[in-house]
């Protein structure tokens, strides 16, 4: 958050001083003029609870918002650094836990979509990640080990973060120096024989210059699942010049190497939902019915199993550096610049499961025999960031009206290059290969995916200017906010699939070549009023504006990223109030929203073609309460309910004609809520925490087909901290996940047939040395 105030002076208070030498003023004449008594002077500065245990938050860190969270008319979670400690939360999947209406995805039907894949209030949220307001780029699992904290905007954020952000974005906020020597390192490990060490190093050189280093290493396996490992290591260096002066400069870098085995899940068959219909016109029907019936009667695979291979692997390399200068230029005037280069690397091989496969009649009614498929996925993917950003914050006053301006340029350019990888050679048949449905076996001999000769490329290069001004009336009680983003983008995309019949075997070479550029203006209003100093009651809009390929660099001749499809455009309408509460250290605030979604694409009945006249809408509510309650009680809680409808959604069978309505919006539970709260008492700290997930559909339509597994089950999970500080120095942590061993599904593919299992009940000790 902007607060323009020069460093040049300090706040003192000259009554204090006044009061002070009151009785010696009553005996001035009996001094003489070489007896007068000079009185030390006395500062004193008011100062705000910053308790370092307090999840509450007041500010955001973006120079675009110029308020508070409380004078935000916007929905806006922030998780601190200190509550993910408490947790032992290591992944940034793990901290997004800690706010209601964010689910997880596993990817489409085949093989998993690696990397942090997130759904908010409806929408994909997977490339509206940004590190200190600047998109983050790549299809990566982040780290949270240099984050000071977590800034979750929800609705539509066009004006302030650009394109794409349809339902929010989360905003990760890199720890910087600082003039306070604090340093701590903390080691944990966990009952799956994972070790993590972790360190964060601030050191002041002198009054003006301090240097930071976090660093990361992490190495073990993942709860519940045989041969899955997590292996990452992390450096994240930064020096900064100028701290209490008027002009600041910090340089920071981080580097993050990733060396895991991904992956690719457990088959759903034997679970909550889960639906087997073989309609083989081959097999006699008594047949069918009797093999139908003993899939559907069957138990669960153990979640253990691992149905990857050995030489499954996924590799990522990620380094970024970044320059950032505040200047006070005036007491109301202040200049903010970023300047950033980020490269993300990643080549994976994994192998994923499909469907079941019974080749052995004779035994069909025999699980021992089942097999299911698999298929194996190469990835070869390098992102590219080069960014640059200036804001420019300005207070001023006109008549009885207070102006908090910002204005500001940013310029990007973004890549995404990748190697197409497959494991079947042009000219060649797709190789078939299985895995035993209950015993699966990780040393079978597969073919490795390969280089077809297929590549993409993709490029946005983007030029944005931005104007907000907050107009504050009758001494800020009455407050108007308004801004517009004028964002010009030009995309190019280069690609050459390569592709073989299934039939005759012949390869088919597809080169692409295509390019779309437009002008996109994103705007927000929004008017508050403040009953009290430490209240408020609001009401907002906001529109923003999807163009084609913003969320993959990739255009088409038609479709959804299609060079010539419109943007979708997305409307928000929001009211909510939000209050301080037991002096300023708890927050509480309600919201309720409306959003839609418009020019989505369509299939027309009678023409058959694809139009854009499809609209998704998305209402809900969302309360939260986040700080303390006594000096000793915090709590971070939150619940959402949110509805979804999809309108003018039709797709027409070629060879049938039947027509099909899509309904709903994939992944998105009615109510979702987090809670997290500890107790301290005497160096003992305990916790408990609380996790609940609505059903979430998979099955969207009005098809009355019956579907395997057509959502997931709704599921409530609970945690539970026991913590001891022996000193100012050493403290201990001991969390349990998943207090009763609730079974649950996490994630699931959009075929129904492959899901990750929710963490079983484990344990994480923590050591933490501050010196």
């Amino acid at each position: 958050m902007a607060r323009i105030q020069s460093r040049k002076h300090k706040t003192t208070t000259p009554l204090v001083a006044l009061a002070a030498s009151l009785p010696f003023l009553a005996q001035a004449e009996t001094f003489n003029e070489n007896s007068v008594v000079q009185l030390p002077q006395i500062e004193a500065t008011a100062q705000a609870n910053k308790s370092s245990e307090n999840y509450k938050a007041n500010e955001v860190s973006s120079p675009k918002y110029t308020q508070p969270i409380i004078d935000t008319p916007q929905t806006i979670s922030i998780i601190k650094k200190e509550l993910l400690q408490e947790q032992g939360a290591s992944s940034l999947v793990e901290a997004l836990r800690n706010t209601p209406g964010i689910t997880l995805q596993m990817g489409e039907n085949g093989n998993t979509s690696a990397g942090d894949t997130f759904q908010m209030r409806g929408f994909s949220t997977q490339t509206s990640t940004y590190i200190d307001g600047i998109r983050d780029l790549g299809a990566i699992s982040r780290d949270i080990f240099n984050l000071d904290q977590i800034e979750v905007v929800k609705g539509p954020s066009g004006a302030e973060a650009g394109r794409g952000a349809a339902s929010g974005y989360i905003n990760l906020v890199s720890k910087l120096p600082t003039l306070k020597n604090d340093r701590q390192v903390s080691a944990s490990f966990n009952t799956a024989e994972h070790g993590r060490l972790a360190a964060d190093l601030n050191q002041a050189i002198n009054e003006n210059t301090a240097v930071r280093l976090n660093v990361m290493g992490q190495q073990g396996g993942i709860e519940g699942r045989d041969y899955i490992e997590n292996n990452s290591y992390a450096i994240a260096p930064s020096i900064a010049f100028g701290l209490d002066t008027d002009t600041r400069f910090y340089l920071y870098s981080q580097h993050v190497q990733q060396r895991n085995i991904p992956d690719g899940g457990i088959p759903t068959i034997g679970m909550q939902g889960f639906y087997y219909n073989n309609t083989d016109e081959k097999l006699p029907s008594a047949f069918r019915d009797a093999l139908n019936k003993a899939v559907n009667a069957a138990s669960p695979v153990d979640r253990e199993n691992f149905y990857g291979h050995v030489d499954d692997h996924e590799d990522v390399n990620a380094n970024m550096i970044t320059a950032k200068i505040e200047s006070d230029l005036a007491d109301n005037l202040k200049l903010t610049n970023i300047s950033r280069f980020g490269k993300t690397e990643m080549k994976r091989v994994l192998t994923g499961i499909n469907s079941l496969v019974i080749t052995d009649l004779t035994k069909a009614e025999d699980p021992n025999s089942w097999l299911i498929t698999r298929s194996r996925q190469g990835v070869d993917q390098e992102n590219k960031i080069l960014a640059n950003t200036t804001t420019l914050n300005f207070n001023t006053q006109t008549g009885i009206i207070e102006h908090n301006f910002v204005a500001g340029l940013e310029l990007l350019q973004e890549q995404q290059n990748a190697k197409t990888m497959s494991a079947q050679i042009p000219g060649q048949a797709n190789p078939v290969i299985t895995a035993n449905m209950y015993n699966p076996d990780r040393n079978q001999v597969l073919a490795n995916p390969l280089y077809n000769g297929g590549y993409s490329h993709g490029e946005t290069n983007t030029a944005a200017a931005y104007l907000f001004d907050t107009l504050k009336f009758l001494e800020g009680r009455l407050q108007l906010n308004g801004g517009v983003r004028i964002d010009y983008y030009d995309t190019d995309f280069d690609s050459l699939t390569v592709s073989t019949d299934a039939k005759t075997l012949a390869v088919t070479k597809k080169p692409t070549l295509l390019g779309a550029h437009d002008t996109l203006i994103s705007w927000k209003l929004g008017g508050l009023f403040k009953p009290t100093e430490k209240s408020s009651i609001y009401a907002s809009y906001a529109k923003s504006l999807t163009p084609p390929g913003s969320a993959n660099f990739t255009l088409s001749d038609e479709g959804i990223n299609s060079s010539a499809a419109k943007p979708q455009e997305t409307h928000h309408y929001e009211v909510g109030t939000k209050w301080d509460l037991l002096n300023d250290k708890l927050a509480v605030s309600a919201a309720a929203y409306y959003t839609e979604n418009e020019n989505q694409f369509t299939q027309d009945a009678v023409t058959l073609e694809s139009i854009q006249e499809g609209k998704t809408t998305v209402k809900g509510i969302e309360l939260s309460a986040v700080g303390k309650i006594t000096d000793a009680w915090n709590i971070s809680a939150g619940v959402a309910h949110m509805k979804t409808e999809q309108e003018n959604q039709l797709s027409v069978n070629a060879t049938t004609g039947a027509i099909t309505k899509t309904n709903l919006v994939r992944w998105s539970p009615e109510w979702t809520a987090s809670l997290w709260t500890t107790y301290d008492y005497a160096g003992f700290k305990v916790g408990l925490g609380a996790r609940y997930v609505d059903e979430q559909k998979r099955v969207i339509t009005d098809s009355t087909v019956p579907a395997t597994m057509p959502s997931i089950p709704d599921y409530i999970v609970f945690d539970a901290l026991a913590g001891y500080t022996f000193n100012k120095h050493a403290s201990v942590n001991l969390n349990i996940y998943n207090l009763a061993d609730k079974e649950y599904i996490s994630t699931l593919n959009n075929g129904g047939s492959r899901m990750v299992l929710g963490q079983p009940r484990s344990a994480t000790l923590s050591l933490n040395y501050k010196f």
